[in-house]
């Protein structure tokens, strides 16, 4: 029953990634989150997987304030080397799917194999692209966003599409760098567009609920954001 599973969801994605959505105005383009090309895995895994990048060492607090049982449906959307993907399995058990969506194909092969290596049959590796999630409407109860919505050129364009895949009443998280008003952030973080407030308004005008954040352990320079679909 898994596997025909597994094959309804992949047949359904093709037909997602085959649509092309209508152009819409793209906000200054952002920071390319890949810019070296020719960059092997063991780099990306010590860039992104270091206790002094707060996303990595407050992880576990993270993926315990996202609010899954067992038998749900998350998308992790740039899920990078995979870190919360792997934390997700556990959580929504042999019952549920974790859909790691990145558009980088290294980082899929990664994913696929630590889930290989892991005994994890859940996750679901989905090439996205630049201006959607390619995943099919109503497809997920949740949808995961870190360290990845400031890197979206079109963020009305793409949000379009999650909101498309979450079903109604599903939640949407963001976590992300957090911007003071009137504050400069640092060079490593200059392609941040603007802090907390901002996304949270952001995002509720493509026509989400109202902001709710959500205080986790260990955040100090991120904050995590819940929206839900109605």
């Amino acid at each position: 029953m898994r596997r025909i599973a597994v094959a309804a969801l992949l047949a359904a994605l093709a037909v997602a990634c085959s649509r092309r959505e209508p152009a819409q105005e793209s906000v200054a383009p952002a920071a390319d989150p890949y810019p070296d090309e020719k960059a092997n895995l063991d780099l990306w895994l010590e860039r992104m997987e270091v206790g002094s990048r707060e996303i990595y060492s407050a992880r576990d607090a993270i993926a315990a304030a996202i609010d899954l049982k067992d038998g749900a449906r998350i998308a992790d959307i740039g899920a990078g080397t995979g870190i919360y993907s792997m934390l997700f399995s556990e959580r929504v058990g042999d019952s549920g799917a974790v859909y790691a969506v990145d558009i980088e194909p290294r980082f899929l092969k990664l994913i696929n194999q630590r889930a290989e290596d892991n005994g994890r049959n859940n996750i679901v590796s989905v090439l996205g692209r630049p201006d959607s999630i390619t995943l099919p409407p109503g497809s997920v109860d949740a949808v995961f966003i870190c360290d990845t919505y400031h890197y979206f050129e079109n963020p009305a364009l793409i949000m379009s599409t999650v909101y498309a895949a979450l079903r109604p009443g599903g939640a949407l998280y963001v976590v992300d760098y957090d911007i003071g008003p009137g504050e400069t952030p640092p060079a490593d973080h200059r392609h941040v567009r603007f802090g907390k407030a901002d996304v949270a308004a952001e995002i509720s005008s493509f026509g989400f609920s109202p902001a709710a954040e959500v205080k986790v352990d260990g955040l100090v320079e991120n904050y995590m954001l819940r929206f839900t679909r109605p």
